[in-house]
């Protein structure tokens, strides 16, 4: 089933607050509660929703991020991907196209651990050269993470 205009305005709501009463929504839909609910429950049995999470602010979240850029030798990505998933501080990791294969999104408490995983990473068996951008201030953010 496609989704709708409604159920994309009810998406956003709750990526807004998950935890938005479902009367709110309706108020804010202008559809009956029960309406709301049917529509979500509709949403979470088809996959189109698949949990609700926490939103951490700011506060909570490691003070330095960065974004790693990495090429790596052919046939390496799944020797590559072994190792990163043993570094804590590589928190998400996308194949890419372009100049780049991988792109690691890295968390650290301090410049000198997240030295450290940068060097972890460039040193890993198969990464041919990376390139290491970190983060200074969130401009905009629509993943609500």
């Amino acid at each position: 089933m496609q989704n709708d205009d409604t159920d994309q305005r009810l998406m956003t709501l709750l990526r807004e607050n998950s935890r938005r009463p479902v009367a709110e929504l309706a108020r804010r839909l202008g559809l009956a509660r029960t309406t709301v609910q049917a529509r979500i429950e509709r949403l979470e049995t088809t996959g189109v929703i698949t949990g609700y999470t926490l939103k951490s602010s700011a506060a909570a979240r490691p003070p330095l991020q960065a974004t790693v850029l990495m090429s790596i030798e052919p046939r390496s990505g799944p020797e590559v991907l072994a190792r990163l998933r043993k570094l804590p501080g590589v928190e998400v990791v996308h194949t890419t196209s372009g100049r780049f294969d991988l792109l690691a999104q890295v968390v650290a408490q301090s410049t000198a651990e997240l030295d450290d995983t940068i060097d972890r990473i460039a040193e890993a068996r198969g990464v041919r050269s990376s390139e290491s951008l970190i983060h200074l201030a969130t401009k905009l953010d629509r993943t609500g993470q």
